[in-house]
């Protein structure tokens, strides 16, 4: 289990996140939806440990994590796709993928769930472009190098936040593809992003943020239908809130 309990933090003296508590267990797929500035992004970066977090507790099956700088996240089994990407542009696609490659081979608890192989079959453009300089690529094609990255460090949690910003409705489709398969890999999903609808197709229940809170946990046929829902969509936007 991934879990967050009462968590504050933000940037400085400016608190963003104002007592977030969400849970998910091994093999889920959850969403975190919310507009703009509810603070989705600033629940990742906390998660990954590039937010301090002022008071609350984070915890992976029991274990407190919160003292853990970043770069011990994946090596405990959490890796993210980062809205930024953070890739290095002038290393090739191979390059920056073995890098992630050799950190998983380090930290894995068993056989790897993904390799090489894998990977490829996966994102066949990775194969083909696996010696082009990241910064030539297409945005696209860089999304899918980044999530190929997070999954070669071989998780129990990946956190894809806002994977579908800025791409052409094309290549959303099939990254989307892609990441609805990996729900029969065994990994715990968490989806951050603002298209409801695309984040209701392929999860299982959501937590929606408005002003650095959890304002609703939604599930079942009501999470398939949040969309068509009124009272729901309220919430999310923020409409009559506190």
């Amino acid at each position: 289990m991934l879990e967050l309990a009462e968590i504050r933090s933000g940037y400085g003296a400016l608190e963003i996140l104002r007592g977030i508590s969400m849970q998910m267990e091994h093999g889920e797929s959850v969403a975190l939806v919310g507009v703009n500035g509810a603070g989705k992004t600033t629940v990742v970066r906390t998660i990954m440990g590039l937010n301090k977090v002022t008071s609350g507790r984070i915890a992976k099956d029991g274990k407190d994590i919160t003292a853990l700088a970043p770069h011990q996240r994946p090596l405990i089994g959490i890796s993210a796709m980062l809205e930024n990407r953070r890739l290095f542009g002038e290393l090739s696609v191979r390059d920056n993928l073995r890098i992630a490659e050799d950190l998983g081979r380090s930290s894995t608890r068993g056989r790897p769930r993904f390799d090489w192989p894998t990977i490829c079959k996966m994102f066949p453009i990775i194969e083909e472009k696996k010696n082009s300089a990241v910064s030539i690529l297409s945005g696209g094609q860089q999304q899918m190098v980044a999530a190929a990255r997070a999954l070669l460090l071989q998780p129990d949690f990946l956190i894809l936040d806002e994977p579908s910003t800025g791409l052409a409705p094309k290549v959303v489709k099939e990254l989307f593809e892609i990441f609805n398969g990996l729900r029969n890999t065994g990994l715990g999903i968490l989806l951050v992003e603002q298209n409801i609808r695309i984040a209701s197709a392929m999860t299982d229940r959501a937590y929606v943020m408005s002003l650095g809170r959890i304002v609703l946990q939604v599930s079942g046929a009501d999470w398939s239908n949040f969309a068509e829902d009124r009272r729901s969509m309220s919430i999310y936007l923020g409409v009559g809130l506190d």
